[in-house]
């Protein structure tokens, strides 16, 4: 298998679920640290914008969001699965709501008073300031869940999450599932706000759950500096393209952008390099990267043709 290079920060809880991911699936991996907010330019010079937390790369090839690296995870290494016979779709669809909707009650949750100064701590207000600044870049239009409301539905979210585990280990069963993983990193992030973390004192199945969770670890890995990454990329050739089943009129080759949907919606721009039912990739050339092959998942973001 090639080198498994992971662009991410300590602080990302979308990275937390990949770490933990390669923990349970027992995969070596290479830490590449970015900064948690723009610019990147190293990291720019793989994707070409994106700027979403973490990034795959496998040599020239940049794999975008969670759902994705998940599943590509899953090719290299299928056991133990993230995705059980029997339960996957519905693996699938929980944790979609985790990454979306519980992730967007967590956060403002998590930015009460009391979690900004544990989550701030000993950090200089010029750089409180410029995260802030850029976050509010990254929501965009994006509409803001108030304190109040935070707080009151992330106790009921809890509340359903306890029930659903009930006595089961994991919340489809004996065996976790990308379900597990997408709802422990949107609690995981509430952990790092200190005292608000003290609401999952009722809840001791979760609470229990969590411990397994983390008891998965992040398996072994190395640090790799950026400069290094973007050399290995240089060196590499894509992967084969998966074809186009595409039902847009874009032909391979066509130039194209893709961008999320819903936060961090900065475009990408290449040509269209492939299209499967669950992704879109897209090749582009970097100075330094090479040729490079960005791909995205299906859900969660636009394909449109460069006019």
């Amino acid at each position: 298998m090639q080198q498994l290079i992971l662009h991410h920060y300590p602080m990302s809880p979308f990275a937390e679920k990949i770490r933990l991911i390669f923990g349970f699936k027992n995969l070596h991996w290479s830490s590449v640290l970015i900064p948690n907010i723009m610019p990147k330019p190293d990291l720019t010079a793989l994707t070409g914008g994106y700027r979403k937390t973490p990034v795959l790369q496998i040599g020239a090839d940049i794999y975008c969001d969670t759902a994705l690296i998940a599943d590509v995870l899953e090719e290299h290494s299928p056991h133990p699965t993230l995705y059980p016979a029997g339960i996957a779709g519905a693996s699938r669809i929980l944790a979609q709501w985790a990454d979306s909707t519980l992730f967007w009650t967590a956060i403002p949750y998590t930015m009460q008073p009391e979690g900004l100064a544990k989550l701030f701590e000993g950090v200089p207000p010029e750089a409180i300031k410029a995260f802030g600044d850029d976050r509010n870049v990254f929501r965009a239009n994006m509409p803001r869940m108030r304190p109040g409301d935070a707080i009151a539905g992330f106790r009921l979210y809890l509340e359903r999450l306890e029930e659903t585990l009930g006595k089961q280990a994991y919340f489809f069963g004996a065996a976790p599932s990308i379900a597990d993983f997408s709802i422990y990193h949107c609690l995981w992030f509430v952990t790092r706000g200190g005292p608000v973390a003290k609401i999952f004192d009722s809840f001791p199945a979760l609470q229990s759950w969590r411990e397994r969770i983390a008891a998965f670890g992040h398996a072994t890995h190395e640090k790799l500096d950026s400069a290094a990454a973007i050399e290995a990329a240089h060196a590499a050739t894509p992967v084969k393209s998966l074809g186009n089943v595409d039902t847009q009129g874009i032909a391979i080759g066509d130039r194209v952008v893709v961008a999320a949907t819903d936060t961090g919606t900065d475009p990408v721009e290449g040509s269209l390099y492939g299209a499967s039912k669950n992704r879109v990739s897209i090749a582009r050339q970097d100075a330094r990267a090479g040729t490079v092959v960005v791909h995205f998942p299906r859900l969660g973001f636009e394909l449109r043709r460069v006019k």
